[in-house]
């Protein structure tokens, strides 16, 4: 994924995100030690930020890792972390640490994407729901919101998909704003533009696990309501990343886990996912 910049120098880029932010200069000035009117000579150009203010301000402001390399590029300072491929010998210990999360988490569904959604490491559970999904959306790079909306994808199973497919293009939404990535429009776009399937089950079937129950399960949080051998699983989602990453692969990693919302979704899935 890469990042785009307009040639305005560092201070308009760092008021921009204080602006997304909603913080103002004087308190942006107290959280980094330093004064409004410093803050105010940065934004405009007055004065240009070291390269430990820059990333004082960076981390005050919560900006994502790769866009810290990018503000410090732009300040006339070299990137600070490192990007590194997952397959390199470095990153060892940490996808064997990933491959044991996932197959500790099963038969329950999971996955790592990266900052694009593309499907770094699946476990069983994932595997069972993707049965009957074309090869061509299965062949690499496997990218998760293709799989999940594309209409020979998961999109005819999903029974409440309008309100599932809102759900994750607000979510892309609000990482498109957080970070300026030409590849991640590109996918929105593209996934946002797929015809929205005729519900197989219909929305009456949107209520028990076999599609015949009168409740609708998982009330505290929004379902993944999921047809699936004659039933309708219903799973809520949670999603993790890693705490003060020092790398920009591994900043963008996300844990997706797919929790049953109901009884019948486990037992369903014990019964089904190889132990």
């Amino acid at each position: 994924m890469t990042t785009v910049l307009p040639d305005t120098g560092v201070g308009p880029l760092l008021r921009d995100w204080r602006e997304q932010r909603r913080i103002s200069q004087l308190e942006l000035a107290l959280r980094a030690d330093s004064s409004a009117r410093h803050i105010s000579f940065i934004e405009t150009g007055r004065a240009r930020p070291s390269e430990d203010m820059v990333l004082r301000l960076a981390e005050q402001l919560d900006v994502p890792v790769r866009e810290r390399n990018a503000l410090l590029v732009v300040a006339g300072y070299a990137p600070r972390y490192a990007q590194t491929p997952l397959d390199d010998p470095a990153m060892a210990s940490l996808r064997e640490s990933i491959d044991r999360l996932l197959t500790a988490y099963e038969p329950y569904p999971a996955l790592v994407v990266d900052g694009t959604y593309g499907v770094v490491a699946a476990n069983r559970g994932i595997a069972l729901l993707l049965e009957g999904v074309p090869e061509k959306l299965l062949t690499p790079p496997v990218n998760a919101m293709r799989l999940t909306l594309h209409p020979e994808g998961l999109a005819p199973r999903i029974v409440n998909l309008p309100e599932w497919r809102a759900d994750l293009l607000a979510q892309m939404d609000r990482q498109i704003a957080l970070v300026r990535s030409p590849e991640l429009r590109a996918l929105y776009d593209e996934v946002a533009g797929y015809p929205v399937p005729a519900r197989a089950g219909g929305a009456d079937r949107a209520a028990g696990s076999d599609g015949t129950g009168p409740e609708r399960a998982a009330a505290f949080a929004l379902p993944m309501l999921l047809e699936h051998g004659g039933r309708v699983l219903s799973f809520v989602s949670s999603i993790a990343t890693f705490n003060t990453p020092m790398d920009v692969t591994v900043a963008e990693l996300a844990i997706e886990t797919f929790l049953p919302a109901d009884r019948e979704t486990a037992a369903y899935l014990h019964a089904h996912v190889p132990s």
